[in-house]
């Protein structure tokens, strides 16, 4: 009995490597002869760094930076185990995990923290960077970012403009002969499960903005601004972001990286399934567990347990998801070889009462979805 467990986060509840021990705690004390191989996964956005982290045995930096409104924050980055690639998670400096409800505002949150840990990764001699860009709070194109790293972003009267998305209305032209000349020797992934373009209305703002506090008018106006910089950026140095697929990412960050840095756009989860070696265990499989908080139509587009099925396939080794909860027909799920997927929630309960015994349930679960499957078997 060979199992892979390659589950994403289950988003405001726990992360992908609590979900792998406790999947793991509970095969085991059915099947203690089984080999269980555990590879917590990622896709782009929060619990990309820690799964890499894990998978190379990498280690950690911490630093204080800018947050996503102005404040002070303790942001982490990390190493591979290679001691060469730094894994940068932009929600760490400049994500929604920093903000409650009421902070929400696209119009001023800001990336600069998320280029203070590019900074300081590269004082330390990096040079082979992935970053993680899910999970932000901000819509100003990576402006920030830009700035932290020596960029000068001026207006009509040669004063640098304030931090957020709100602010690239003033933005009159970009001052290149300050920013950071290691980065053009320097390489970047970019991992997301985002291909949105920039602007329009599958742009950053239209598509993003209200989950980082905008109203529909301020929608309008981002997307107005993100036009605005993107052609600024075409006329300076004649690159087009404006639909460039993964540009829209983390409100318009990857506009930045694409415009700016030596970069490769990648499916997150094709990144950590690269570094986590999956396709290496495969051969020998019978059966992967994978899943995510939510599993839906969105699960198609760029997440973990699609990409995790991708590569079973190519082995015939049977998927099986679990989700906080399932909605999308099983018959979508088929197409993209996964045999079934089964919810945590055993009965009518509210989402706090759910997220309370979420633990529970999977071990749960778990143990009924591996006793039913290997039945025959043992």
């Amino acid at each position: 009995m060979n199992i892979i467990l390659a589950p994403d986060s289950f988003k405001g509840s726990m992360s992908a490597t609590t979900v792998t021990k406790l999947m793991h705690n509970s095969i085991t004390s059915l099947y203690p002869n089984a080999t269980v191989q555990s590879l917590p996964m990622g896709d782009g956005g929060e619990g990309t760094m820690e799964a890499l982290i894990n998978a190379t045995n990498g280690q950690l930096f911490t630093e204080s930076v800018t947050g996503p409104i102005g404040e002070q924050v303790q942001a982490t980055y990390g190493v591979l185990g290679d001691g060469k690639t730094c894994i940068v998670e932009m929600a760490e400096a400049s994500g929604l995990r920093h903000l409650n409800e009421s902070q929400l505002n696209a119009l001023e949150t800001t990336t600069f923290g998320t280029g203070e840990l590019i900074l300081s990764a590269l004082n330390k001699g990096y040079q082979q960077f992935i970053l993680a860009i899910g999970g932000s709070a901000t819509n100003d194109a990576g402006a920030g970012m830009l700035q932290a790293l020596g960029a000068q972003l001026l207006d009509a009267q040669g004063n640098a403009i304030s931090f957020g998305g709100g602010s690239l209305a003033d933005l009159d032209s970009i001052n290149l002969s300050t920013f950071d000349n290691r980065i053009a020797k320097a390489s970047f992934i970019i991992a997301s499960d985002v291909n949105n373009p920039l602007v329009g209305p599958e742009g950053a703002s239209f598509v993003f903005g209200k989950q980082k506090g905008a109203s529909d008018t301020e929608l309008q106006l981002l997307d107005n601004n993100l036009l605005h910089f993107a052609n600024i950026v075409e006329s300076q140095v004649n690159i087009h972001i404006h639909d460039f697929p993964g540009a829209g990412a983390a409100g318009g960050l990857g506009g930045a990286f694409k415009a700016f840095f030596p970069c490769e756009f990648r499916n997150g989860i094709d990144v950590v399934i690269e570094y986590s070696k999956l396709t290496s265990y495969l051969a020998d499989a019978d059966l992967i567990l994978s899943g995510e908080g939510k599993i839906d139509h969105q699960s198609l587009y760029g997440k973990t347990p699609i990409g995790v099925a991708r590569c079973a396939q190519r082995f015939n080794v049977p998927v099986i998801l679990i989700g906080g909860t399932v909605d999308i027909a099983i018959e979508k799920l088929h197409e993209h070889g996964i045999l079934s997927a089964f919810s945590l929630v055993n009965g009518p309960k509210s989402l706090a009462d759910t997220l309370a015994i979420s633990e529970q349930l999977l071990q749960g679960i778990t143990k009924n979805i591996v006793s039913t499957f290997f039945y025959s078997k043992t």
